[in-house]
């Protein structure tokens, strides 16, 4: 009974279901129907959330070429002792169509932390007989060398660093490096170029201290220091003013230890002078020394007197008469005066040659230094013969000097008479370099010079009485210019050159 009563209970429900299922189609297709009648427009929300689940799906594709790139990159860098879990790289499962993600992708995908790197595990590899193997002791490396700032070092400076930043295996000791002679040592602070500067500095110095200490003392001679000691010695006289002066200016503590020094490098290094006949010239006795002038600049003078002091055995002075023009000059006045010129009289001349003075005169004057280079070594008028007076009264001897190399010193192509009128020059020279080099022309050539001293012409035999009588005195004016004359022809035959 009480199965019966289930069964016909069961065909009950049964018949409800069947009954209920076409209703239920009935109601579904009403609603469809009806919600195609009435569309709904679509809200901004929800364009919204379609947009946003579109774009997590390209972004996931995205991460996954990222993930995949850093998992070979990952086991590029790795070595074969080196083991550790491979990067994950996600995959994507298409749907039957094969045109859907699978449902994971399909989800919004966070943006990933970067994490960090992780550190490869080493993997021990036991030995043959199953013993792990011995720890071979590794060699510390050393700190990297500092960068050097000289070019030739820093391609070794980079390849060192890119040997660096190479991985190393561990079981495999690193190299040492190797020091190449660009880079310095670890710890040795170098400033950019200043080495290399103090070593210039070092190396000219010297070089500049050698040459000049061989140059002065070529020009100093092998006695430099007497030399030094005896300019000390004038310094101390000066300033103690432990010094005499005679009556006309002349100091020869001054002249010896001043102006001496600097014509010697003009008579010995630049005109190389030669000197013939100083035997002619007396040694302690009064004489009159009558010479030709020559030069443009009359610096044949101040030469032939350093020439007497430097041959002459007693190293005597040569005491000149100057022109008038050369006192009122301001400095030049005031240093020949000290150097021992007079001015040109015969009250002057006569005093000095009765006091055994050695005296020389140039009877040409300026006419004889102002002459053009055409008429070189033809010797101008001497005047009225006025120091062959002074020697008749003095009763002292005539001594003719020839100086040849003088006249191409300056040599003079032209004058300039209204520069000259305009200056109150008896002259306004124009040679081949000046004016046009303007200082540079003032240098003189280096001419080969040759000072020849005649034999003494006597006038004590003549008397003091003598010098009265115009003749005589215009006869013996005329015998020593020729003789002079002759003496300059004579040495110009056998000079070599001009310059040698």
């Amino acid at each position: 009974m009480a199965d019966s009563t289930r069964a016909s209970g069961a065909k009950k429900t049964a018949a409800k279901k069947t009954a209920a299922k076409p209703a239920t189609r009935k109601s579904t297709a009403k609603k469809s129907t009806a919600k195609k009648a009435t569309p709904k427009k679509a809200t901004p929300k929800k364009a919204n959330q379609k947009a946003a689940a579109r774009t997590p799906a390209k972004v996931s594709s995205v991460a996954a070429a990222a993930d995949r790139a850093g998992g070979e990159r990952a086991r590029r860098r790795t070595t074969p002792l080196l083991t550790g879990p491979s990067a994950e790289v996600p995959t994507t499962t298409s749907s039957k169509g094969g045109s859907r993600t699978s449902s994971t992708s399909s989800r919004p995908a966070k943006p990933k932390k970067p994490s960090a790197p992780r550190q490869p595990r080493l993997t021990v590899v036991p030995g043959p007989d199953g013993a792990p193997p011995a720890a071979t002791p590794t060699a510390r490396r050393r700190p990297p060398a500092r960068r050097s700032t000289s070019t030739a070092s820093r391609p070794a400076a980079r390849s060192t660093a890119a040997a660096s930043r190479r991985p190393v295996s561990p079981a495999v000791a690193p190299a040492q490096p190797v020091a190449t002679p660009g880079t310095p040592d670890s710890g040795q602070a170098l400033v950019p170029g200043l080495a290399e500067l103090l070593s210039v500095l070092l190396s000219a110095g010297q070089l500049t201290s050698r040459t000049l200490g061989q140059a002065a003392g070529a020009a100093a001679g092998e006695d430099w220091e007497r030399r030094f000691a005896e300019t000390l010695q004038f310094l101390q006289r000066r300033v103690k003013g432990d010094y005499a002066v005679d009556d006309f200016g002349f100091d020869r503590d001054f002249t010896t230890h001043t102006v001496f020094p600097v014509l010697r490098l003009l008579k010995d290094k630049w005109f190389r002078v030669e000197v013939r006949g100083i035997e002619n010239i007396p040694a302690d006795s009064g004489a009159l020394l009558v010479s030709n002038h020559s030069g443009t600049v009359a610096i044949d003078s101040v030469i032939t007197q350093l020439a007497i002091h430097d041959a002459h055995p007693q190293q005597r002075f040569l005491r000149m008469l100057g022109a008038d023009l050369v006192f009122q000059l301001p400095v030049v006045g005031d240093v020949a005066r000290k150097t021992g010129a007079t001015l040109a009289s015969n009250a002057d001349a006569e005093r000095l040659l009765r006091g055994g003075e050695l005296v020389g005169v140039w009877p040409e004057g300026f006419k004889g230094v102002g002459k053009p280079f055409r008429e070189r070594y033809k010797l101008q008028r001497f005047g009225r013969g006025g120091f062959v007076s002074a020697a008749i009264r003095s009763e002292v001897p005539i001594i003719p000097c020839s100086v040849v190399g003088a006249e191409e010193v300056y040599p003079m192509i032209g004058n300039m008479k209204t520069v000259a009128r305009l200056l109150g020059a008896p002259y306004a020279p124009i040679t081949p370099f000046f004016p046009l080099l303007g200082p540079l022309g003032l240098i003189p050539l280096p001419s080969k010079w040759i000072i020849e001293f005649g034999e003494p012409v006597d006038t004590a035999s003549l008397g003091p009485a003598a010098a009265e009588d115009p003749m005589l005195v215009f006869e013996l004016t005329d015998q020593v210019r020729e003789t002079i004359q002759q003496t300059l022809y004579s040495v110009l035959v056998t000079r070599r050159s001009v310059f040698f």
